[in-house]
């Protein structure tokens, strides 16, 4: 039914048509956020993304994520954009009130193994967790197998191949612990165990 709608209009007027679109989505997102973002960011509603892969209640997930296999995101979750999501290899679960920054990767398998040998031994596969209350800062990569406790912050750039445990605050490559995070009520205090130079 749309390619037989679209044989009706010509091809300069279909991309004057999406410009005006562009340019009204863009102006409206201008105004209201102050932001100016990709051309399919206008088109797709995160939101109902989110919805479409059972994601929780308030949850975002941007158009140019990928999703691959078993993912479950909980509720109140920001998923920025060109984050990778692979579920893949084992189950990938991520918790509520979470905030996975632009560019990071999480994989439920690799194939290393798979590649060195020429294909003789198999990729290796494990789920991955993020609990709730996480932030995990730009273009950090967590690998297969790990968990990540709740209310933990993942610093930016970490490459994260092993178990960090609740309330920790951790980066690098690979992620060490480096602090812990104190909740007390709606206050939170972040306590370092040596300076950061």
């Amino acid at each position: 039914m749309v390619t037989k709608k679209l044989k009706n209009i010509n091809e300069n007027e279909f991309f004057n048509k999406l410009n005006e679109l562009y340019r009204k989505e863009r102006k409206k997102q201008k105004m209201q956020w102050d932001r100016i973002l990709p051309f399919n960011e206008y088109l797709v509603d995160r939101w109902e993304k989110a919805k479409f892969v059972n994601a929780g209640k308030n949850t975002s997930i941007y158009d140019s994520s990928y999703i691959y296999g078993n993912v479950s995101v909980g509720e109140n979750t920001w998923i920025g954009p060109f984050t990778i999501l692979d579920g893949s290899g084992g189950k990938l679960s991520i918790g509520n009130f979470c905030s996975i920054s632009s560019g990071v990767q999480i994989y439920t398998h690799d194939s290393v193994k798979w590649a060195v040998t020429g294909g003789k031994t198999k990729y290796e596969k494990d789920s991955v967790k993020i609990g709730d209350y996480c932030y995990v800062g730009p273009y950090s990569v967590i690998l297969r197998g790990t968990s990540i406790g709740k209310h933990c912050i993942i610093g930016a750039h970490s490459f994260v191949n092993s178990d960090i445990p609740s309330n920790s605050i951790a980066f690098g490559v690979p992620a060490k612990v480096v602090g812990r995070v104190k909740m007390k009520g709606s206050k939170v205090e972040f306590k370092y165990y040596k300076k950061i130079k």
